[in-house]
């Protein structure tokens, strides 16, 4: 699923051409609409009509700002809140955004700077270039002609719109430098960062056009990097202090080959992706708030002792005056109150552990058809009928459902205790929080089996 967005931020402006510019009608309209705030190509058809002759009156202008516009914004107040918060004057007398906070909402650069190879016709894109599941193979790809009924030659009419196939010419793959569109000039690169702007209410996110690649490259490096830091996170804030990361602009010199395939370089205003953190607090993953928590509650046992028993509850015949006073009450035919927050306890002739999809299941390692009865999950980890489980049953049930919930995503229960020990600490399997922060941690990942190995990997394999 793609991150709605609901408004945008652009990186550049555009401004009259000299010869516009010694038309006084034309040099009027396009201040009047700058002064509207009205958008570029609101401007630009003002003028035309005004001005027939002056085919193409505004150009792109690579300004150190970036402009945020009534017009971009669904609602307008947003764009003078984002300016109001984090506008700058820097001695020009005009306010404008040099520089904001972002936090992204995924954590797969992918998802959140997509970008693209694309062809446009007058109305629709003609190709377009799509990476395939690893990243590192890009694939040029078109729509699937519309199919015609034979016996009533009409067209068929199609659910979900168009089939995207891959485009026949080279297999399929995107390759730039053979590519004809390409070499003309049709096809051009076309990205975006997509992120949440603190302090700004939003339920959607905004978005940054661009089309540069030396600005998406450096972005990517970034992002791999703070991902392989904080174990394949990039989403939400950077650290436990609320670190966000900016965005800014950068006066860069960048080269480039010219129509004479002589190289030159040429001063760019590159959009720059900051992350002000303290790197050290990113490698030290025994210093987040859920390691802390579950420090604090392996203190509680060595002090007071395990829990002997588990209070259960039926929420639907709890007392009025017990429910508002947070006391459990003791019931048979009841579920344990300690209940993963990211998944249900699997009932019984279910596997165990997180739902996966199609994707995933092919990645995880192929399950035993048959199972002993060992392998069953036992009754502690089963709603139904009978008493409430003990206390000692039910966490080995809990942890029995973690191990393989770790298992059926490629990790062995070894190496995911390994890993668990060493961000939570060596009572983990003890405490109620820790194996439920355990099975939270497990089930972000259930449709990424590869991604989990992965953060696995860096976490044992690197952080030593």
């Amino acid at each position: 699923m793609s991150i709605p967005v609901a408004g945008r931020i652009r990186a550049g402006i555009r401004v009259l051409t000299r010869k516009a510019e010694a038309v006084p009608l034309a040099k009027k309209i396009y201040d009047e609409g700058v002064e509207r705030e009205l958008s570029f190509d609101t401007i630009e058809e003002q003028i035309i009509r005004a001005v027939p002759d002056l085919e193409r009156p505004l150009v792109p202008k690579n300004v150190p700002f970036f402009t945020a516009r009534a017009c971009d914004f669904p609602h307008p107040e947003t764009a003078k809140a984002i300016l109001d918060l984090y506008g700058e004057d820097r001695g020009d007398g005009v306010r404008r955004l040099y520089r904001f906070p972002v936090i992204f909402p995924a954590d797969a650069w992918q998802r959140v700077m997509p970008h693209e190879l694309v062809t446009w016709t007058s109305s629709e894109r003609k190709f377009w270039s799509e990476y395939s599941a690893d990243g590192a193979t890009r694939y040029c790809k078109m729509h699937e002609a519309v199919p015609v009924d034979a016996g009533s030659r009409r067209v068929i009419r199609l659910w979900g719109g168009r089939k995207h196939v891959a485009r026949p010419e080279n297999g399929g793959v995107c390759d730039p430098e053979s590519c004809k569109e390409y070499q003309s000039r049709q096809c051009n690169l076309n990205g975006k960062f997509i992120f949440f702007i603190p302090g700004v209410r939003s339920l959607s996110a905004f978005d940054l056009p661009t089309n540069s690649f030396y600005a998406m490259r450096a972005a990517i490096e970034k992002f791999q990097t703070i991902a392989f830091m904080r174990g394949g996170r990039i989403g939400g804030y950077l650290d436990g202090q609320g670190t966000t990361f900016f965005i800014s602009k950068r006066l860069t010199e960048v080269s480039r080959i010219d129509e004479f395939g002589h190289p030159t370089r040429v001063s760019q205003w590159l959009i720059e992706l900051e992350a002000p953190v303290d790197v050290s607090s990113l490698l030290r993953p025994g210093d987040e708030p859920e390691a802390i928590e579950m420090r604090a509650q392996e203190a509680v046992v060595v002090l007071e002792g395990p829990q002997v028993s588990m209070p259960v509850r039926t929420a639907p015949e709890a007392s009025g005056a017990d429910a508002c006073e947070g006391n459990p009450v003791e019931k048979k035919s009841a579920e344990p109150m300690q209940r993963m927050p990211s998944a249900e306890p699997p009932s019984k002739g279910q596997p165990k552990g997180p739902a996966l999809s199609p994707q995933t299941a092919k990645a995880a390692p192929p399950a035993s058809s048959s199972r002993s009865a060992a392998q069953q999950p036992p009754a502690a980890a089963r709603t139904g009928a009978g008493t409430a489980p003990d206390g000692d049953a039910a966490a080995a049930s809990e942890l029995e459902w973690v191990l393989e919930s770790a298992k059926a995503l490629g990790v062995p229960a070894d190496r995911f205790e390994t890993y668990a020990a060493k961000r939570w600490g060596a009572g983990w399997k003890l405490n109620p929080g820790g194996r439920r922060q355990a099975l939270k941690d497990i089930s972000a990942f259930a449709d990424d089996a590869n991604g989990f190995r992965r953060k696995i990997a860096a976490e044992v394999d690197v952080f030593k």
